[in-house]
């Protein structure tokens, strides 16, 4: 008879709440960079990649060369991201994950600083780089793969789930849904954070993405307090998906 596998225990950075807040967060950021930041979505590249495309197509060369900046923000922050986890480990006292809370939550700051006359591309960098951070250290959520910037993929994944209930759901196999669940989750948190974004920029303008604090704040805490207390022993080990 096989052994029963003993339960993972999930780092406090991996909980899906913080994945749900991020999520939620992000949506938000979408929405007060399109309504209030140049019309643009700065929580990942794709339609920046296209809009060069279409410029280098129409031979508008300056105009394809600047969508470099926002491109080259995202991928500063993956190389950030990246080269960063090791070292804050071994030097200090708290994980990468909860750093870049902190990261964020200080650059939500500056950006609500700003006056409403400052070029709008200071922000949409600015978020480009944080955003690329956050999707490439937050990876998965209780097991699950997520994405906590944009809602592609959850909803593709929703629509794979749907697809295997259609063929599976009557087997008594319902390991699915768990999955399927999560993502709906999470594209739920996402419209309300874009929802949120929107109620807030039309009341407070550029200062609305001081909203954003609050619940970054809450991450920061409970993820220092983990760091520092009921995780301290497992500083060394990674997040799964790393």
């Amino acid at each position: 008879m096989a052994t029963k596998q003993p339960k993972r225990r999930y780092l406090t950075c991996e909980r899906e709440w913080v994945y749900c807040t991020l999520i939620a967060v992000a949506g938000f950021w979408g929405a007060y960079t399109y309504l209030l930041r140049g019309g643009v979505f700065c929580n990942a590249q794709t339609g920046n990649v296209v809009l060069m495309g279409m410029a280098l197509g129409a031979g508008q060369w300056s105009r394809a060369l600047y969508y470099l900046i926002p491109v080259s923000a995202y991928i500063l922050g993956a190389f950030v991201s990246e080269l960063l986890p090791n070292p804050v480990k071994h030097r200090l006292l708290v994980r990468w994950d909860t750093l870049l809370i902190l990261v964020e939550m200080a650059a939500v700051l500056v950006l609500g600083l700003l006056p409403e006359t400052a070029p709008v591309q200071i922000s949409q960098v600015a978020i480009n780089f944080v955003a690329s951070m956050q999707y490439n250290t937050f990876r998965q959520a209780e097991g699950i793969p997520m994405a906590t910037t944009f809602a592609t993929n959850h909803i593709r994944q929703i629509g794979i789930g749907l697809a295997t209930e259609v063929r599976h759901g009557r087997s008594g196999d319902h390991g699915h849904r768990r999955k399927l669940a999560k993502h709906a989750e999470m594209l739920f948190f996402f419209i309300l954070g874009a929802v949120t974004g929107t109620v807030f920029g039309n009341l407070l303008a550029g200062k609305a993405i001081w909203i954003t604090l609050l619940p970054l704040g809450v991450i920061f805490a409970t993820l220092l307090h983990a760091d520092l207390t009921t995780e301290k022993d497992l500083v060394d080990r990674k997040p799964a998906g790393h």
